[in-house]
């Protein structure tokens, strides 16, 4: 399938999957007319990519888990700690969004006695 169509399957741009592409995070085929050709599998690991993007995680470290997911075997021991400390940076902003979510259920209990008590 052609670049637009793929874009359309996997909810993302043709822009963004040129990038995906000249950062290494996908290979698509070619036609012999030169255009880009993607295979379902490749819209499937665009969509793995998107995941890991949206959670967070740096393209060095999505190039890297995906070289593994791939049966590279690239898994090291910096690799490990480089996403154990992701997690635990992730761990830490996730606890902060849970105060403000407490803070902000405190205030809206506080404002609908207000309401409700006139």
């Amino acid at each position: 399938m052609r670049i637009s169509e793929a874009a359309s399957i996997s909810g993302t741009s043709a822009r963004s999957l040129r990038y995906y592409e000249d950062q290494g995070l996908i290979v698509p085929g070619r036609t012999e007319g030169g255009y880009r050709d993607y295979c379902a599998g490749t819209v499937d690991r665009v969509l793995t990519i998107r995941s890991l993007l949206d959670s967070g995680l740096p393209v060095r470290l999505i190039r890297r888990v995906l070289q593994e997911t791939q049966g590279q075997h690239v898994t090291d021991e910096e690799l490990l700690r480089d996403v154990q400390r992701y997690r635990d940076r992730l761990s830490v902003r996730i606890a902060a969004l849970r105060e403000q979510e407490d803070a902000l259920d405190a205030y809206l209990d506080e404002l609908e006695s207000r309401v409700d008590g006139g």
